[in-house]
């Protein structure tokens, strides 16, 4: 048998970097969220409550995302990444004190574009059945 024939598969080491985006994304939506609410005043109870119910929602948001969407189609999963997106910006725009409907508009518009974009991407990246694109 020749050395070259067999090549050992490799196999991916369990990792522990799979909340490190998403808790990192989420922490840092968690510290703007309350700093819009209080706008220069003092710190309190209900935005601290605010900021970390929102980092939660957001890490854990991204982490499903990331985690189970490859199981969608990439138009569902080009829409849950547009909806995800634009829900959040949307509130984000909400807690300055915009209206409802500028910040229902901002949020359409965003989940719009990076829709767009993440079907592009996962266009670009797949073949006809959806897996990965050998490169």
């Amino acid at each position: 048998m020749a050395a070259h024939a067999a090549v050992p598969a490799r196999r991916r080491a369990p990792s522990t970097h799979g909340w490190a985006v998403p808790a990192t994304l989420g922490i840092l939506y968690g510290l703007y969220a309350p700093v819009i609410v209080r706008d220069g005043g003092a710190l309190t109870w209900g935005q601290l409550w605010l900021g970390l119910i929102s980092a939660v929602v957001v890490a854990v948001g991204i982490y499903t995302l990331r985690r189970y969407g490859g199981r969608l189609r990439r138009e569902l999963r080009a829409v849950a990444w547009g909806a995800f997106s634009g829900i959040a910006i949307g509130f984000l725009y909400s807690l300055s004190g915009g209206s409802i409907y500028s910040s229902t508009l901002l949020g359409l518009i965003v989940a719009a574009v990076n829709g767009g974009a993440a079907f592009y991407l996962f266009y670009t990246h797949e073949d006809a059945s959806g897996r990965p694109a050998p490169y």
